[in-house]
C-alpha cells in the first residue's frame, strides 16, 4: 500500500503514457498508405454512435475463432472526443498486428474499467444486428417503417445463404440517459424481434464490430466496411419509438418471436446439454459458460464448495460440454470477471473474526457517577464534534463538495488550526484512508486548496493519505490498513482515522449483504471499523465519510440525517453527525447540519467556498422570503448594466462619445432599459462600482466641448472612431480608424466624489457584490 504524507502529495510526478503499447511497434504494411485499416470509416463510425456523448467509450479486443490464437481479450477506453478516431485507429493498427477482432460498446461510461450494463451513461443511436436469414429482406422492412439508417454497415460475416451480415445504425438527436436509455435498449430488443436481429442488443453493454476494422473469423478476412451513410438522417427517440411500436412484424416472424420467450434452458439442462459454437443450438457457448460458471461460483461464496473444488468443476463442465472447449486462460478469465462481479453484488465469503470477550463489564453506580468530578477529556474536533473514541459520520450528495470539504477539515485538524466553528486543541495525527481519487489527481487537488502558508507547514508530516484504494475493510484489509497506519506513525497512536467512503471498503460479513441492511453495517461498524481502531488507537477518533440518496428539499430541510444511504442502524451507531448538501442548486451556498450524541446542538452554518477556502456566510445577509423574484429582479439588474456598458462602447465605436443625460435621452424605454431616471440611476451605481469612468475634456479627440459636471462616459478598452480609414497591414482590408479613449476621473466609492484618475492606464473596479479589484 502507498501512502502520501501531505509534503510529498504537494509534490510533482511524472505521467505515464498509456498508450505506449501501441505506439512503440514497428509500422506495419496496413498502417502504411494503401492500409486495410480504414481510419476514414472509424471516423465516421464514433461520429454517428458517440458523436454528441461525453465520458470514456470501451473498446473490446477479442481474436476472432478459426486463427489458431490464444490471445486473451484486450480491453481499454477512450475519451469520447475529437482525438477518439486517432485512439481508436491507432488501437485497430495494434489489434490487425496481434489478429485481434475490434468490438465497441455503442455507450459512454464514467470511468476506466466500467463495462456492465449498469455502467452505460449514454448512448445516441440505436441498432440492429442482422445476421441470420434474407437480410436485404429485413433492411427493406425496416427502412420501409422507419426511414432510411443513418449509416448500414457489413460487418464481414456471411449468413448461411452467402448474405453479408448487416448493422443498421439510426442517430438520434441527441444523447439517451437514464430512463431514455433504458427505452433505448427496449427499442433495440423490439426492432430485433419484429424482424429477426440479434437479440443480445436489448442489454447496453452488448459489444459491436467497428467498421473500418478487420474480420477474420474462419479464416476469412475481410474489412468491416460501410455500405451506406446519410449523414443528415438523424431521429427524435419519442417519434422513433412510435415508429417501431407501429412497425408490424416480418412475415413469419411472428412464430419465432413466440418461441423465444422459452429458450432459456433450465440449469439441469444447462450443465448437462453439450452447447456448439455458432449459436447452433439456440443458446450460445458464451451464455452456456456463464451460467454453469455462475452457478458453480454461487456454490463457492455458500460454502458448498472450496475453491479448489469450484474450478474443478468449471473445467470439468467445459470439457464436457461446450464443443469446442474454450482454452483455459479465457475460462480462468471469464471465472475471474464474474467472481468478482458476483462478489461485488453479494459481498465476499468471509468468516466473522470474532474478537476474545472481555474479562469483565464495567458497571457503575449512579452515586459513583454524580461523585465523579474529573476533567472531561479534551475534544479532538471541538465543541463535541470529535470525541476520544468517537465517530463522527459526514454525509453528502456527489459532486457537492463533500470530500474538498473533509479535506480542508482534515489539513486544519492535522495543523492544530481552527476550521469555521471546529477547533482542534492540538495538532493531530490524522490517517486520511480515501478510495476515490487516484494519486495524480489527488495532489492536484491539495496542491489547489488555498490555505495558509503556517497551516500546511504544520500538517505537512502529522495528515498521511493514501492514493485510491481497490480493496474492501475485511478480515485482510482490516491488518493491512493497521499496518500501513503504525509505519506511519511509528512513536504515537492516531488521533484520527477517516475513512471516506463507505460504500467503496464495506464489508457487510459473511452473510454478503449490502449497506442497505442494517446487521450488514453493524458488522461492518463493529467487527471492521471499530476493529481497526482497536488495533492501532482504542482513543482515536473515527471519521466516515457517507453518501445521501435523493429525497426532496423539505424532506431534507425537516431532517437532513434521514438522507444518509444505507442501514438506520448508522444513524443510531455514530456519536456525531454532520450533513452537507445545497438548499438550491441554482446557487453555490451549502447548508451544513451538525447533530451531536455528547453535547448541545449546533445551529447549521450557511457555508461556501471564497477565493479557494471555505468561509461562514452570515444568514442575515440571505433572502428569507421571495427568493425566485429575488433572483430574477438581480439577474434583470445584471442585464440592465451589460447592455449600458455595451451601448456605451458602440456609440463610441461609431465615433459618439456621450454624457449620462445624452445617453439617458437617446436610449429611454430602448433594449428594456426603462426610462431616464432608471438609466440615470443605473448609471451612477455602474460608476460607483468603476465599471464606468469620465472624460472630462475631449476635445483633443475631435469632441466637442461639454459643460457636464462629470464629462463624457468611459468603460474599459473603448475605442473611438476618429472618422478617417486605414488600411489593415495583415489584410489589406480597409477599416475605421479608432484611438483609444482613457478616462481622467473616477467616482470614489466611499464619498461619491470625482477624482483624478492617477494612472488612466490601470482600470480598478470597487465591485463590492463580486469582490473584484
Amino acid at each position: 500500500m502507498s501512502l502520501l504524507p501531505l509534503g510529498q502529495a504537494l509534490l510533482g510526478a511524472a505521467g505515464m503514457s498509456a498508450w505506449g503499447d501501441f505506439n512503440d511497434a514497428p509500422s506495419l504494411p496496413w498502417e502504411e498508405e494503401g492500409s486495410a485499416i480504414n481510419h476514414g470509416a472509424i471516423a465516421t463510425f464514433l461520429e454517428v454512435v458517440f458523436g454528441y456523448c461525453d465520458g470514456l467509450i470501451p473498446i473490446r479486443g477479442f481474436v476472432d475463432q478459426g486463427q489458431g490464437l490464444e490471445t486473451r481479450p484486450h480491453n481499454i477506453w477512450i475519451p469520447a472526443d475529437a482525438a477518439a478516431a486517432e485512439l481508436l485507429g491507432t488501437y485497430a493498427n495494434w489489434a490487425a498486428r496481434e489478429g485481434t477482432a475490434v468490438y465497441v460498446i455503442p455507450g459512454t461510461v464514467a470511468e476506466q474499467g466500467q463495462a456492465r450494463a449498469e455502467h452505460v451513461r449514454q448512448m445516441q443511436a440505436v441498432v440492429v444486428d442482422l445476421d441470420t436469414g434474407d437480410v436485404e429482406a429485413k433492411l427493406a422492412h425496416l427502412i420501409q417503417h422507419l426511414g432510411p439508417p443513418t449509416l448500414v454497415v457489413q460487418s464481414g460475416g456471411r449468413t448461411a445463404e452467402g448474405a453479408a451480415k448487416l448493422h443498421a445504425w439510426w442517430r438520434l438527436t441527441e444523447p439517451a440517459e437514464g430512463q431514455d436509455l433504458i427505452r433505448l435498449c427496449a427499442l433495440r430488443g423490439e426492432m430485433a424481434d419484429k424482424v429477426g436481429g440479434d437479440p443480445h442488443f436489448r442489454s447496453a453493454h452488448q459489444p459491436i464490430r467497428v467498421p473500418g476494422t478487420l474480420y477474420r473469423k474462419g479464416g476469412a478476412e475481410r474489412v468491416v466496411s460501410i455500405r451506406q451513410h446519410h449523414a443528415e438522417r438523424e431521429v427524435d427517440l419519442a417519434e422513433f419509438a412510435e415508429a417501431v411500436a407501429a412497425m408490424p412484424f416480418l412475415p413469419g416472424q411472428e412464430r419465432h418471436h413466440s418461441l423465444a420467450q422459452g429458450e432459456r434452458p433450465s440449469l439441469d439442462a444447462i450443465l448437462t446439454t453439450p452447447v456448439r459454437e455458432g449459436a447452433q443450438d439456440g443458446w450460445t457457448r458464451f451464455q452456456g459458460a456463464s451460467a454453469a460458471i455462475g452457478h458453480f461460483i454461487r456454490q463457492v461464496h455458500e460454502g458448498r464448495l472450496n475453491r479448489d473444488q469450484g474450478w474443478e468443476a468449471i473445467c470439468g463442465y467445459n470439457a464436457a460440454c461446450l464443443r469446442p472447449a474454450w482454452p483455459l486462460d479465457r475460462l480462468k478469465a471469464e471465472a475471474d470477471a464474474l467472481w468478482a462481479l458476483h462478489v461485488d453484488r453479494n459481498g465476499p465469503p468471509l468468516l466473522r473474526a470474532d474478537g476474545a470477550a472481555p474479562a469483565s463489564v464495567p458497571a457503575h453506580t449512579l452515586g459513583a457517577l454524580l461523585d465523579d468530578t474529573s476533567p472531561m477529556p479534551d475534544d479532538l474536533i471541538g465543541p463535541r464534534v470529535l470525541t476520544p473514541g468517537g465517530m463522527l459520520v459526514l454525509g453528502g450528495a456527489p459532486k457537492v463538495g463533500k470530500s474538498d470539504f473533509l479535506i480542508s477539515l482534515l489539513v486544519h485538524a492535522a495543523a492544530g488550526a481552527p476550521f469555521l466553528r471546529f477547533t482542534a486543541a492540538r495538532p493531530l495525527r490524522v490517517f486520511y484512508l480515501q478510495a476515490e481519487i487516484q494519486y495524480h489527481y489527488l495532489r492536484e487537488r491539495l496542491q489547489q486548496l488555498r490555505l495558509d502558508r503556517d497551516v500546511v507547514a504544520r500538517a505537512r508530516d502529522t495528515l498521511v493519505v493514501t492514493p485510491k484504494l481497490r480493496m474492501l475493510l475485511d478480515e485482510q484489509g482490516v491488518p493491512l490498513v493497521a499496518a500501513a497506519i503504525r509505519q506511519a506513525f511509528p512513536d504515537a497512536p492516531p488521533d484520527v482515522i477517516c475513512i471516506d467512503p463507505i460504500r467503496n471498503l464495506f464489508d457487510g460479513g459473511p452473510g454478503g449483504e449490502g449497506e442497505n441492511d442494517n446487521a450488514a453495517m453493524l458488522f461492518f461498524l463493529q467487527s471492521r471499523v471499530e476493529a481497526l481502531r482497536d488495533q492501532v488507537g482504542p482513543q482515536a477518533g473515527i471519521i466516515l465519510a457517507h453518501h445521501t440518496k435523493k429525497l426532496a428539499k423539505h424532506q431534507v430541510k425537516d431532517d437532513p440525517f434521514l438522507s444518509l444511504s444505507g442501514a438506520s442502524a448508522l444513524r443510531g451507531f455514530y456519536t456525531s453527525g454532520m450533513i452537507l448538501f445545497r438548499p438550491d442548486e441554482e446557487e453555490t451556498p451549502r447548508e451544513l447540519h451538525v447533530e451531536l450524541r455528547n453535547g448541545p446542538a449546533l445551529s447549521p452554518l450557511l457555508i461556501d467556498k471564497a477565493s479557494g477556502r471555505w468561509v461562514e456566510l452570515d444568514r442575515r445577509a440571505e433572502r428569507l422570503v421571495r427568493k425566485d423574484i429575488g433572483r430574477k429582479l438581480d439577474a434583470e439588474r445584471t442585464r440592465r448594466h451589460d447592455v449600458i456598458l455595451r451601448l456605451i462602447a458602440e456609440e463610441a465605436e461609431e465615433g459618439r462619445l456621450c454624457t449620462a443625460n445624452a445617453f439617458a435621452s437617446k436610449f429611454e424605454n430602448k433594449h428594456g432599459l426603462g426610462g431616464k431616471d432608471n438609466i440615470r440611476e443605473r448609471i451612477g451605481v455602474l460608476a460607483t462600482k468603476g465599471y464606468i469612468k469620465y472624460r472630462r475634456d475631449a476635445r483633443d479627440l475631435g469632441q466637442p466641448y461639454t459643460k457636464s459636471k462629470n464629462g463624457y462616459l468611459v468603460v474599459q478598452e473603448m475605442l473611438l472612431a476618429t472618422g478617417e480609414e486605414i488600411i489593415d497591414p495583415e489584410t489589406g482590408e480597409i477599416i475605421p480608424a479608432t484611438v483609444r479613449v482613457l478616462p481622467s476621473h473616477f467616482q470614489c466609492p466611499q464619498s461619491e466624489a470625482l477624482l483624478e484618475v492617477e494612472n488612466p492606464e490601470v482600470w480598478v473596479l470597487h465591485d463590492l457584490e463580486e469582490g473584484a479589484a
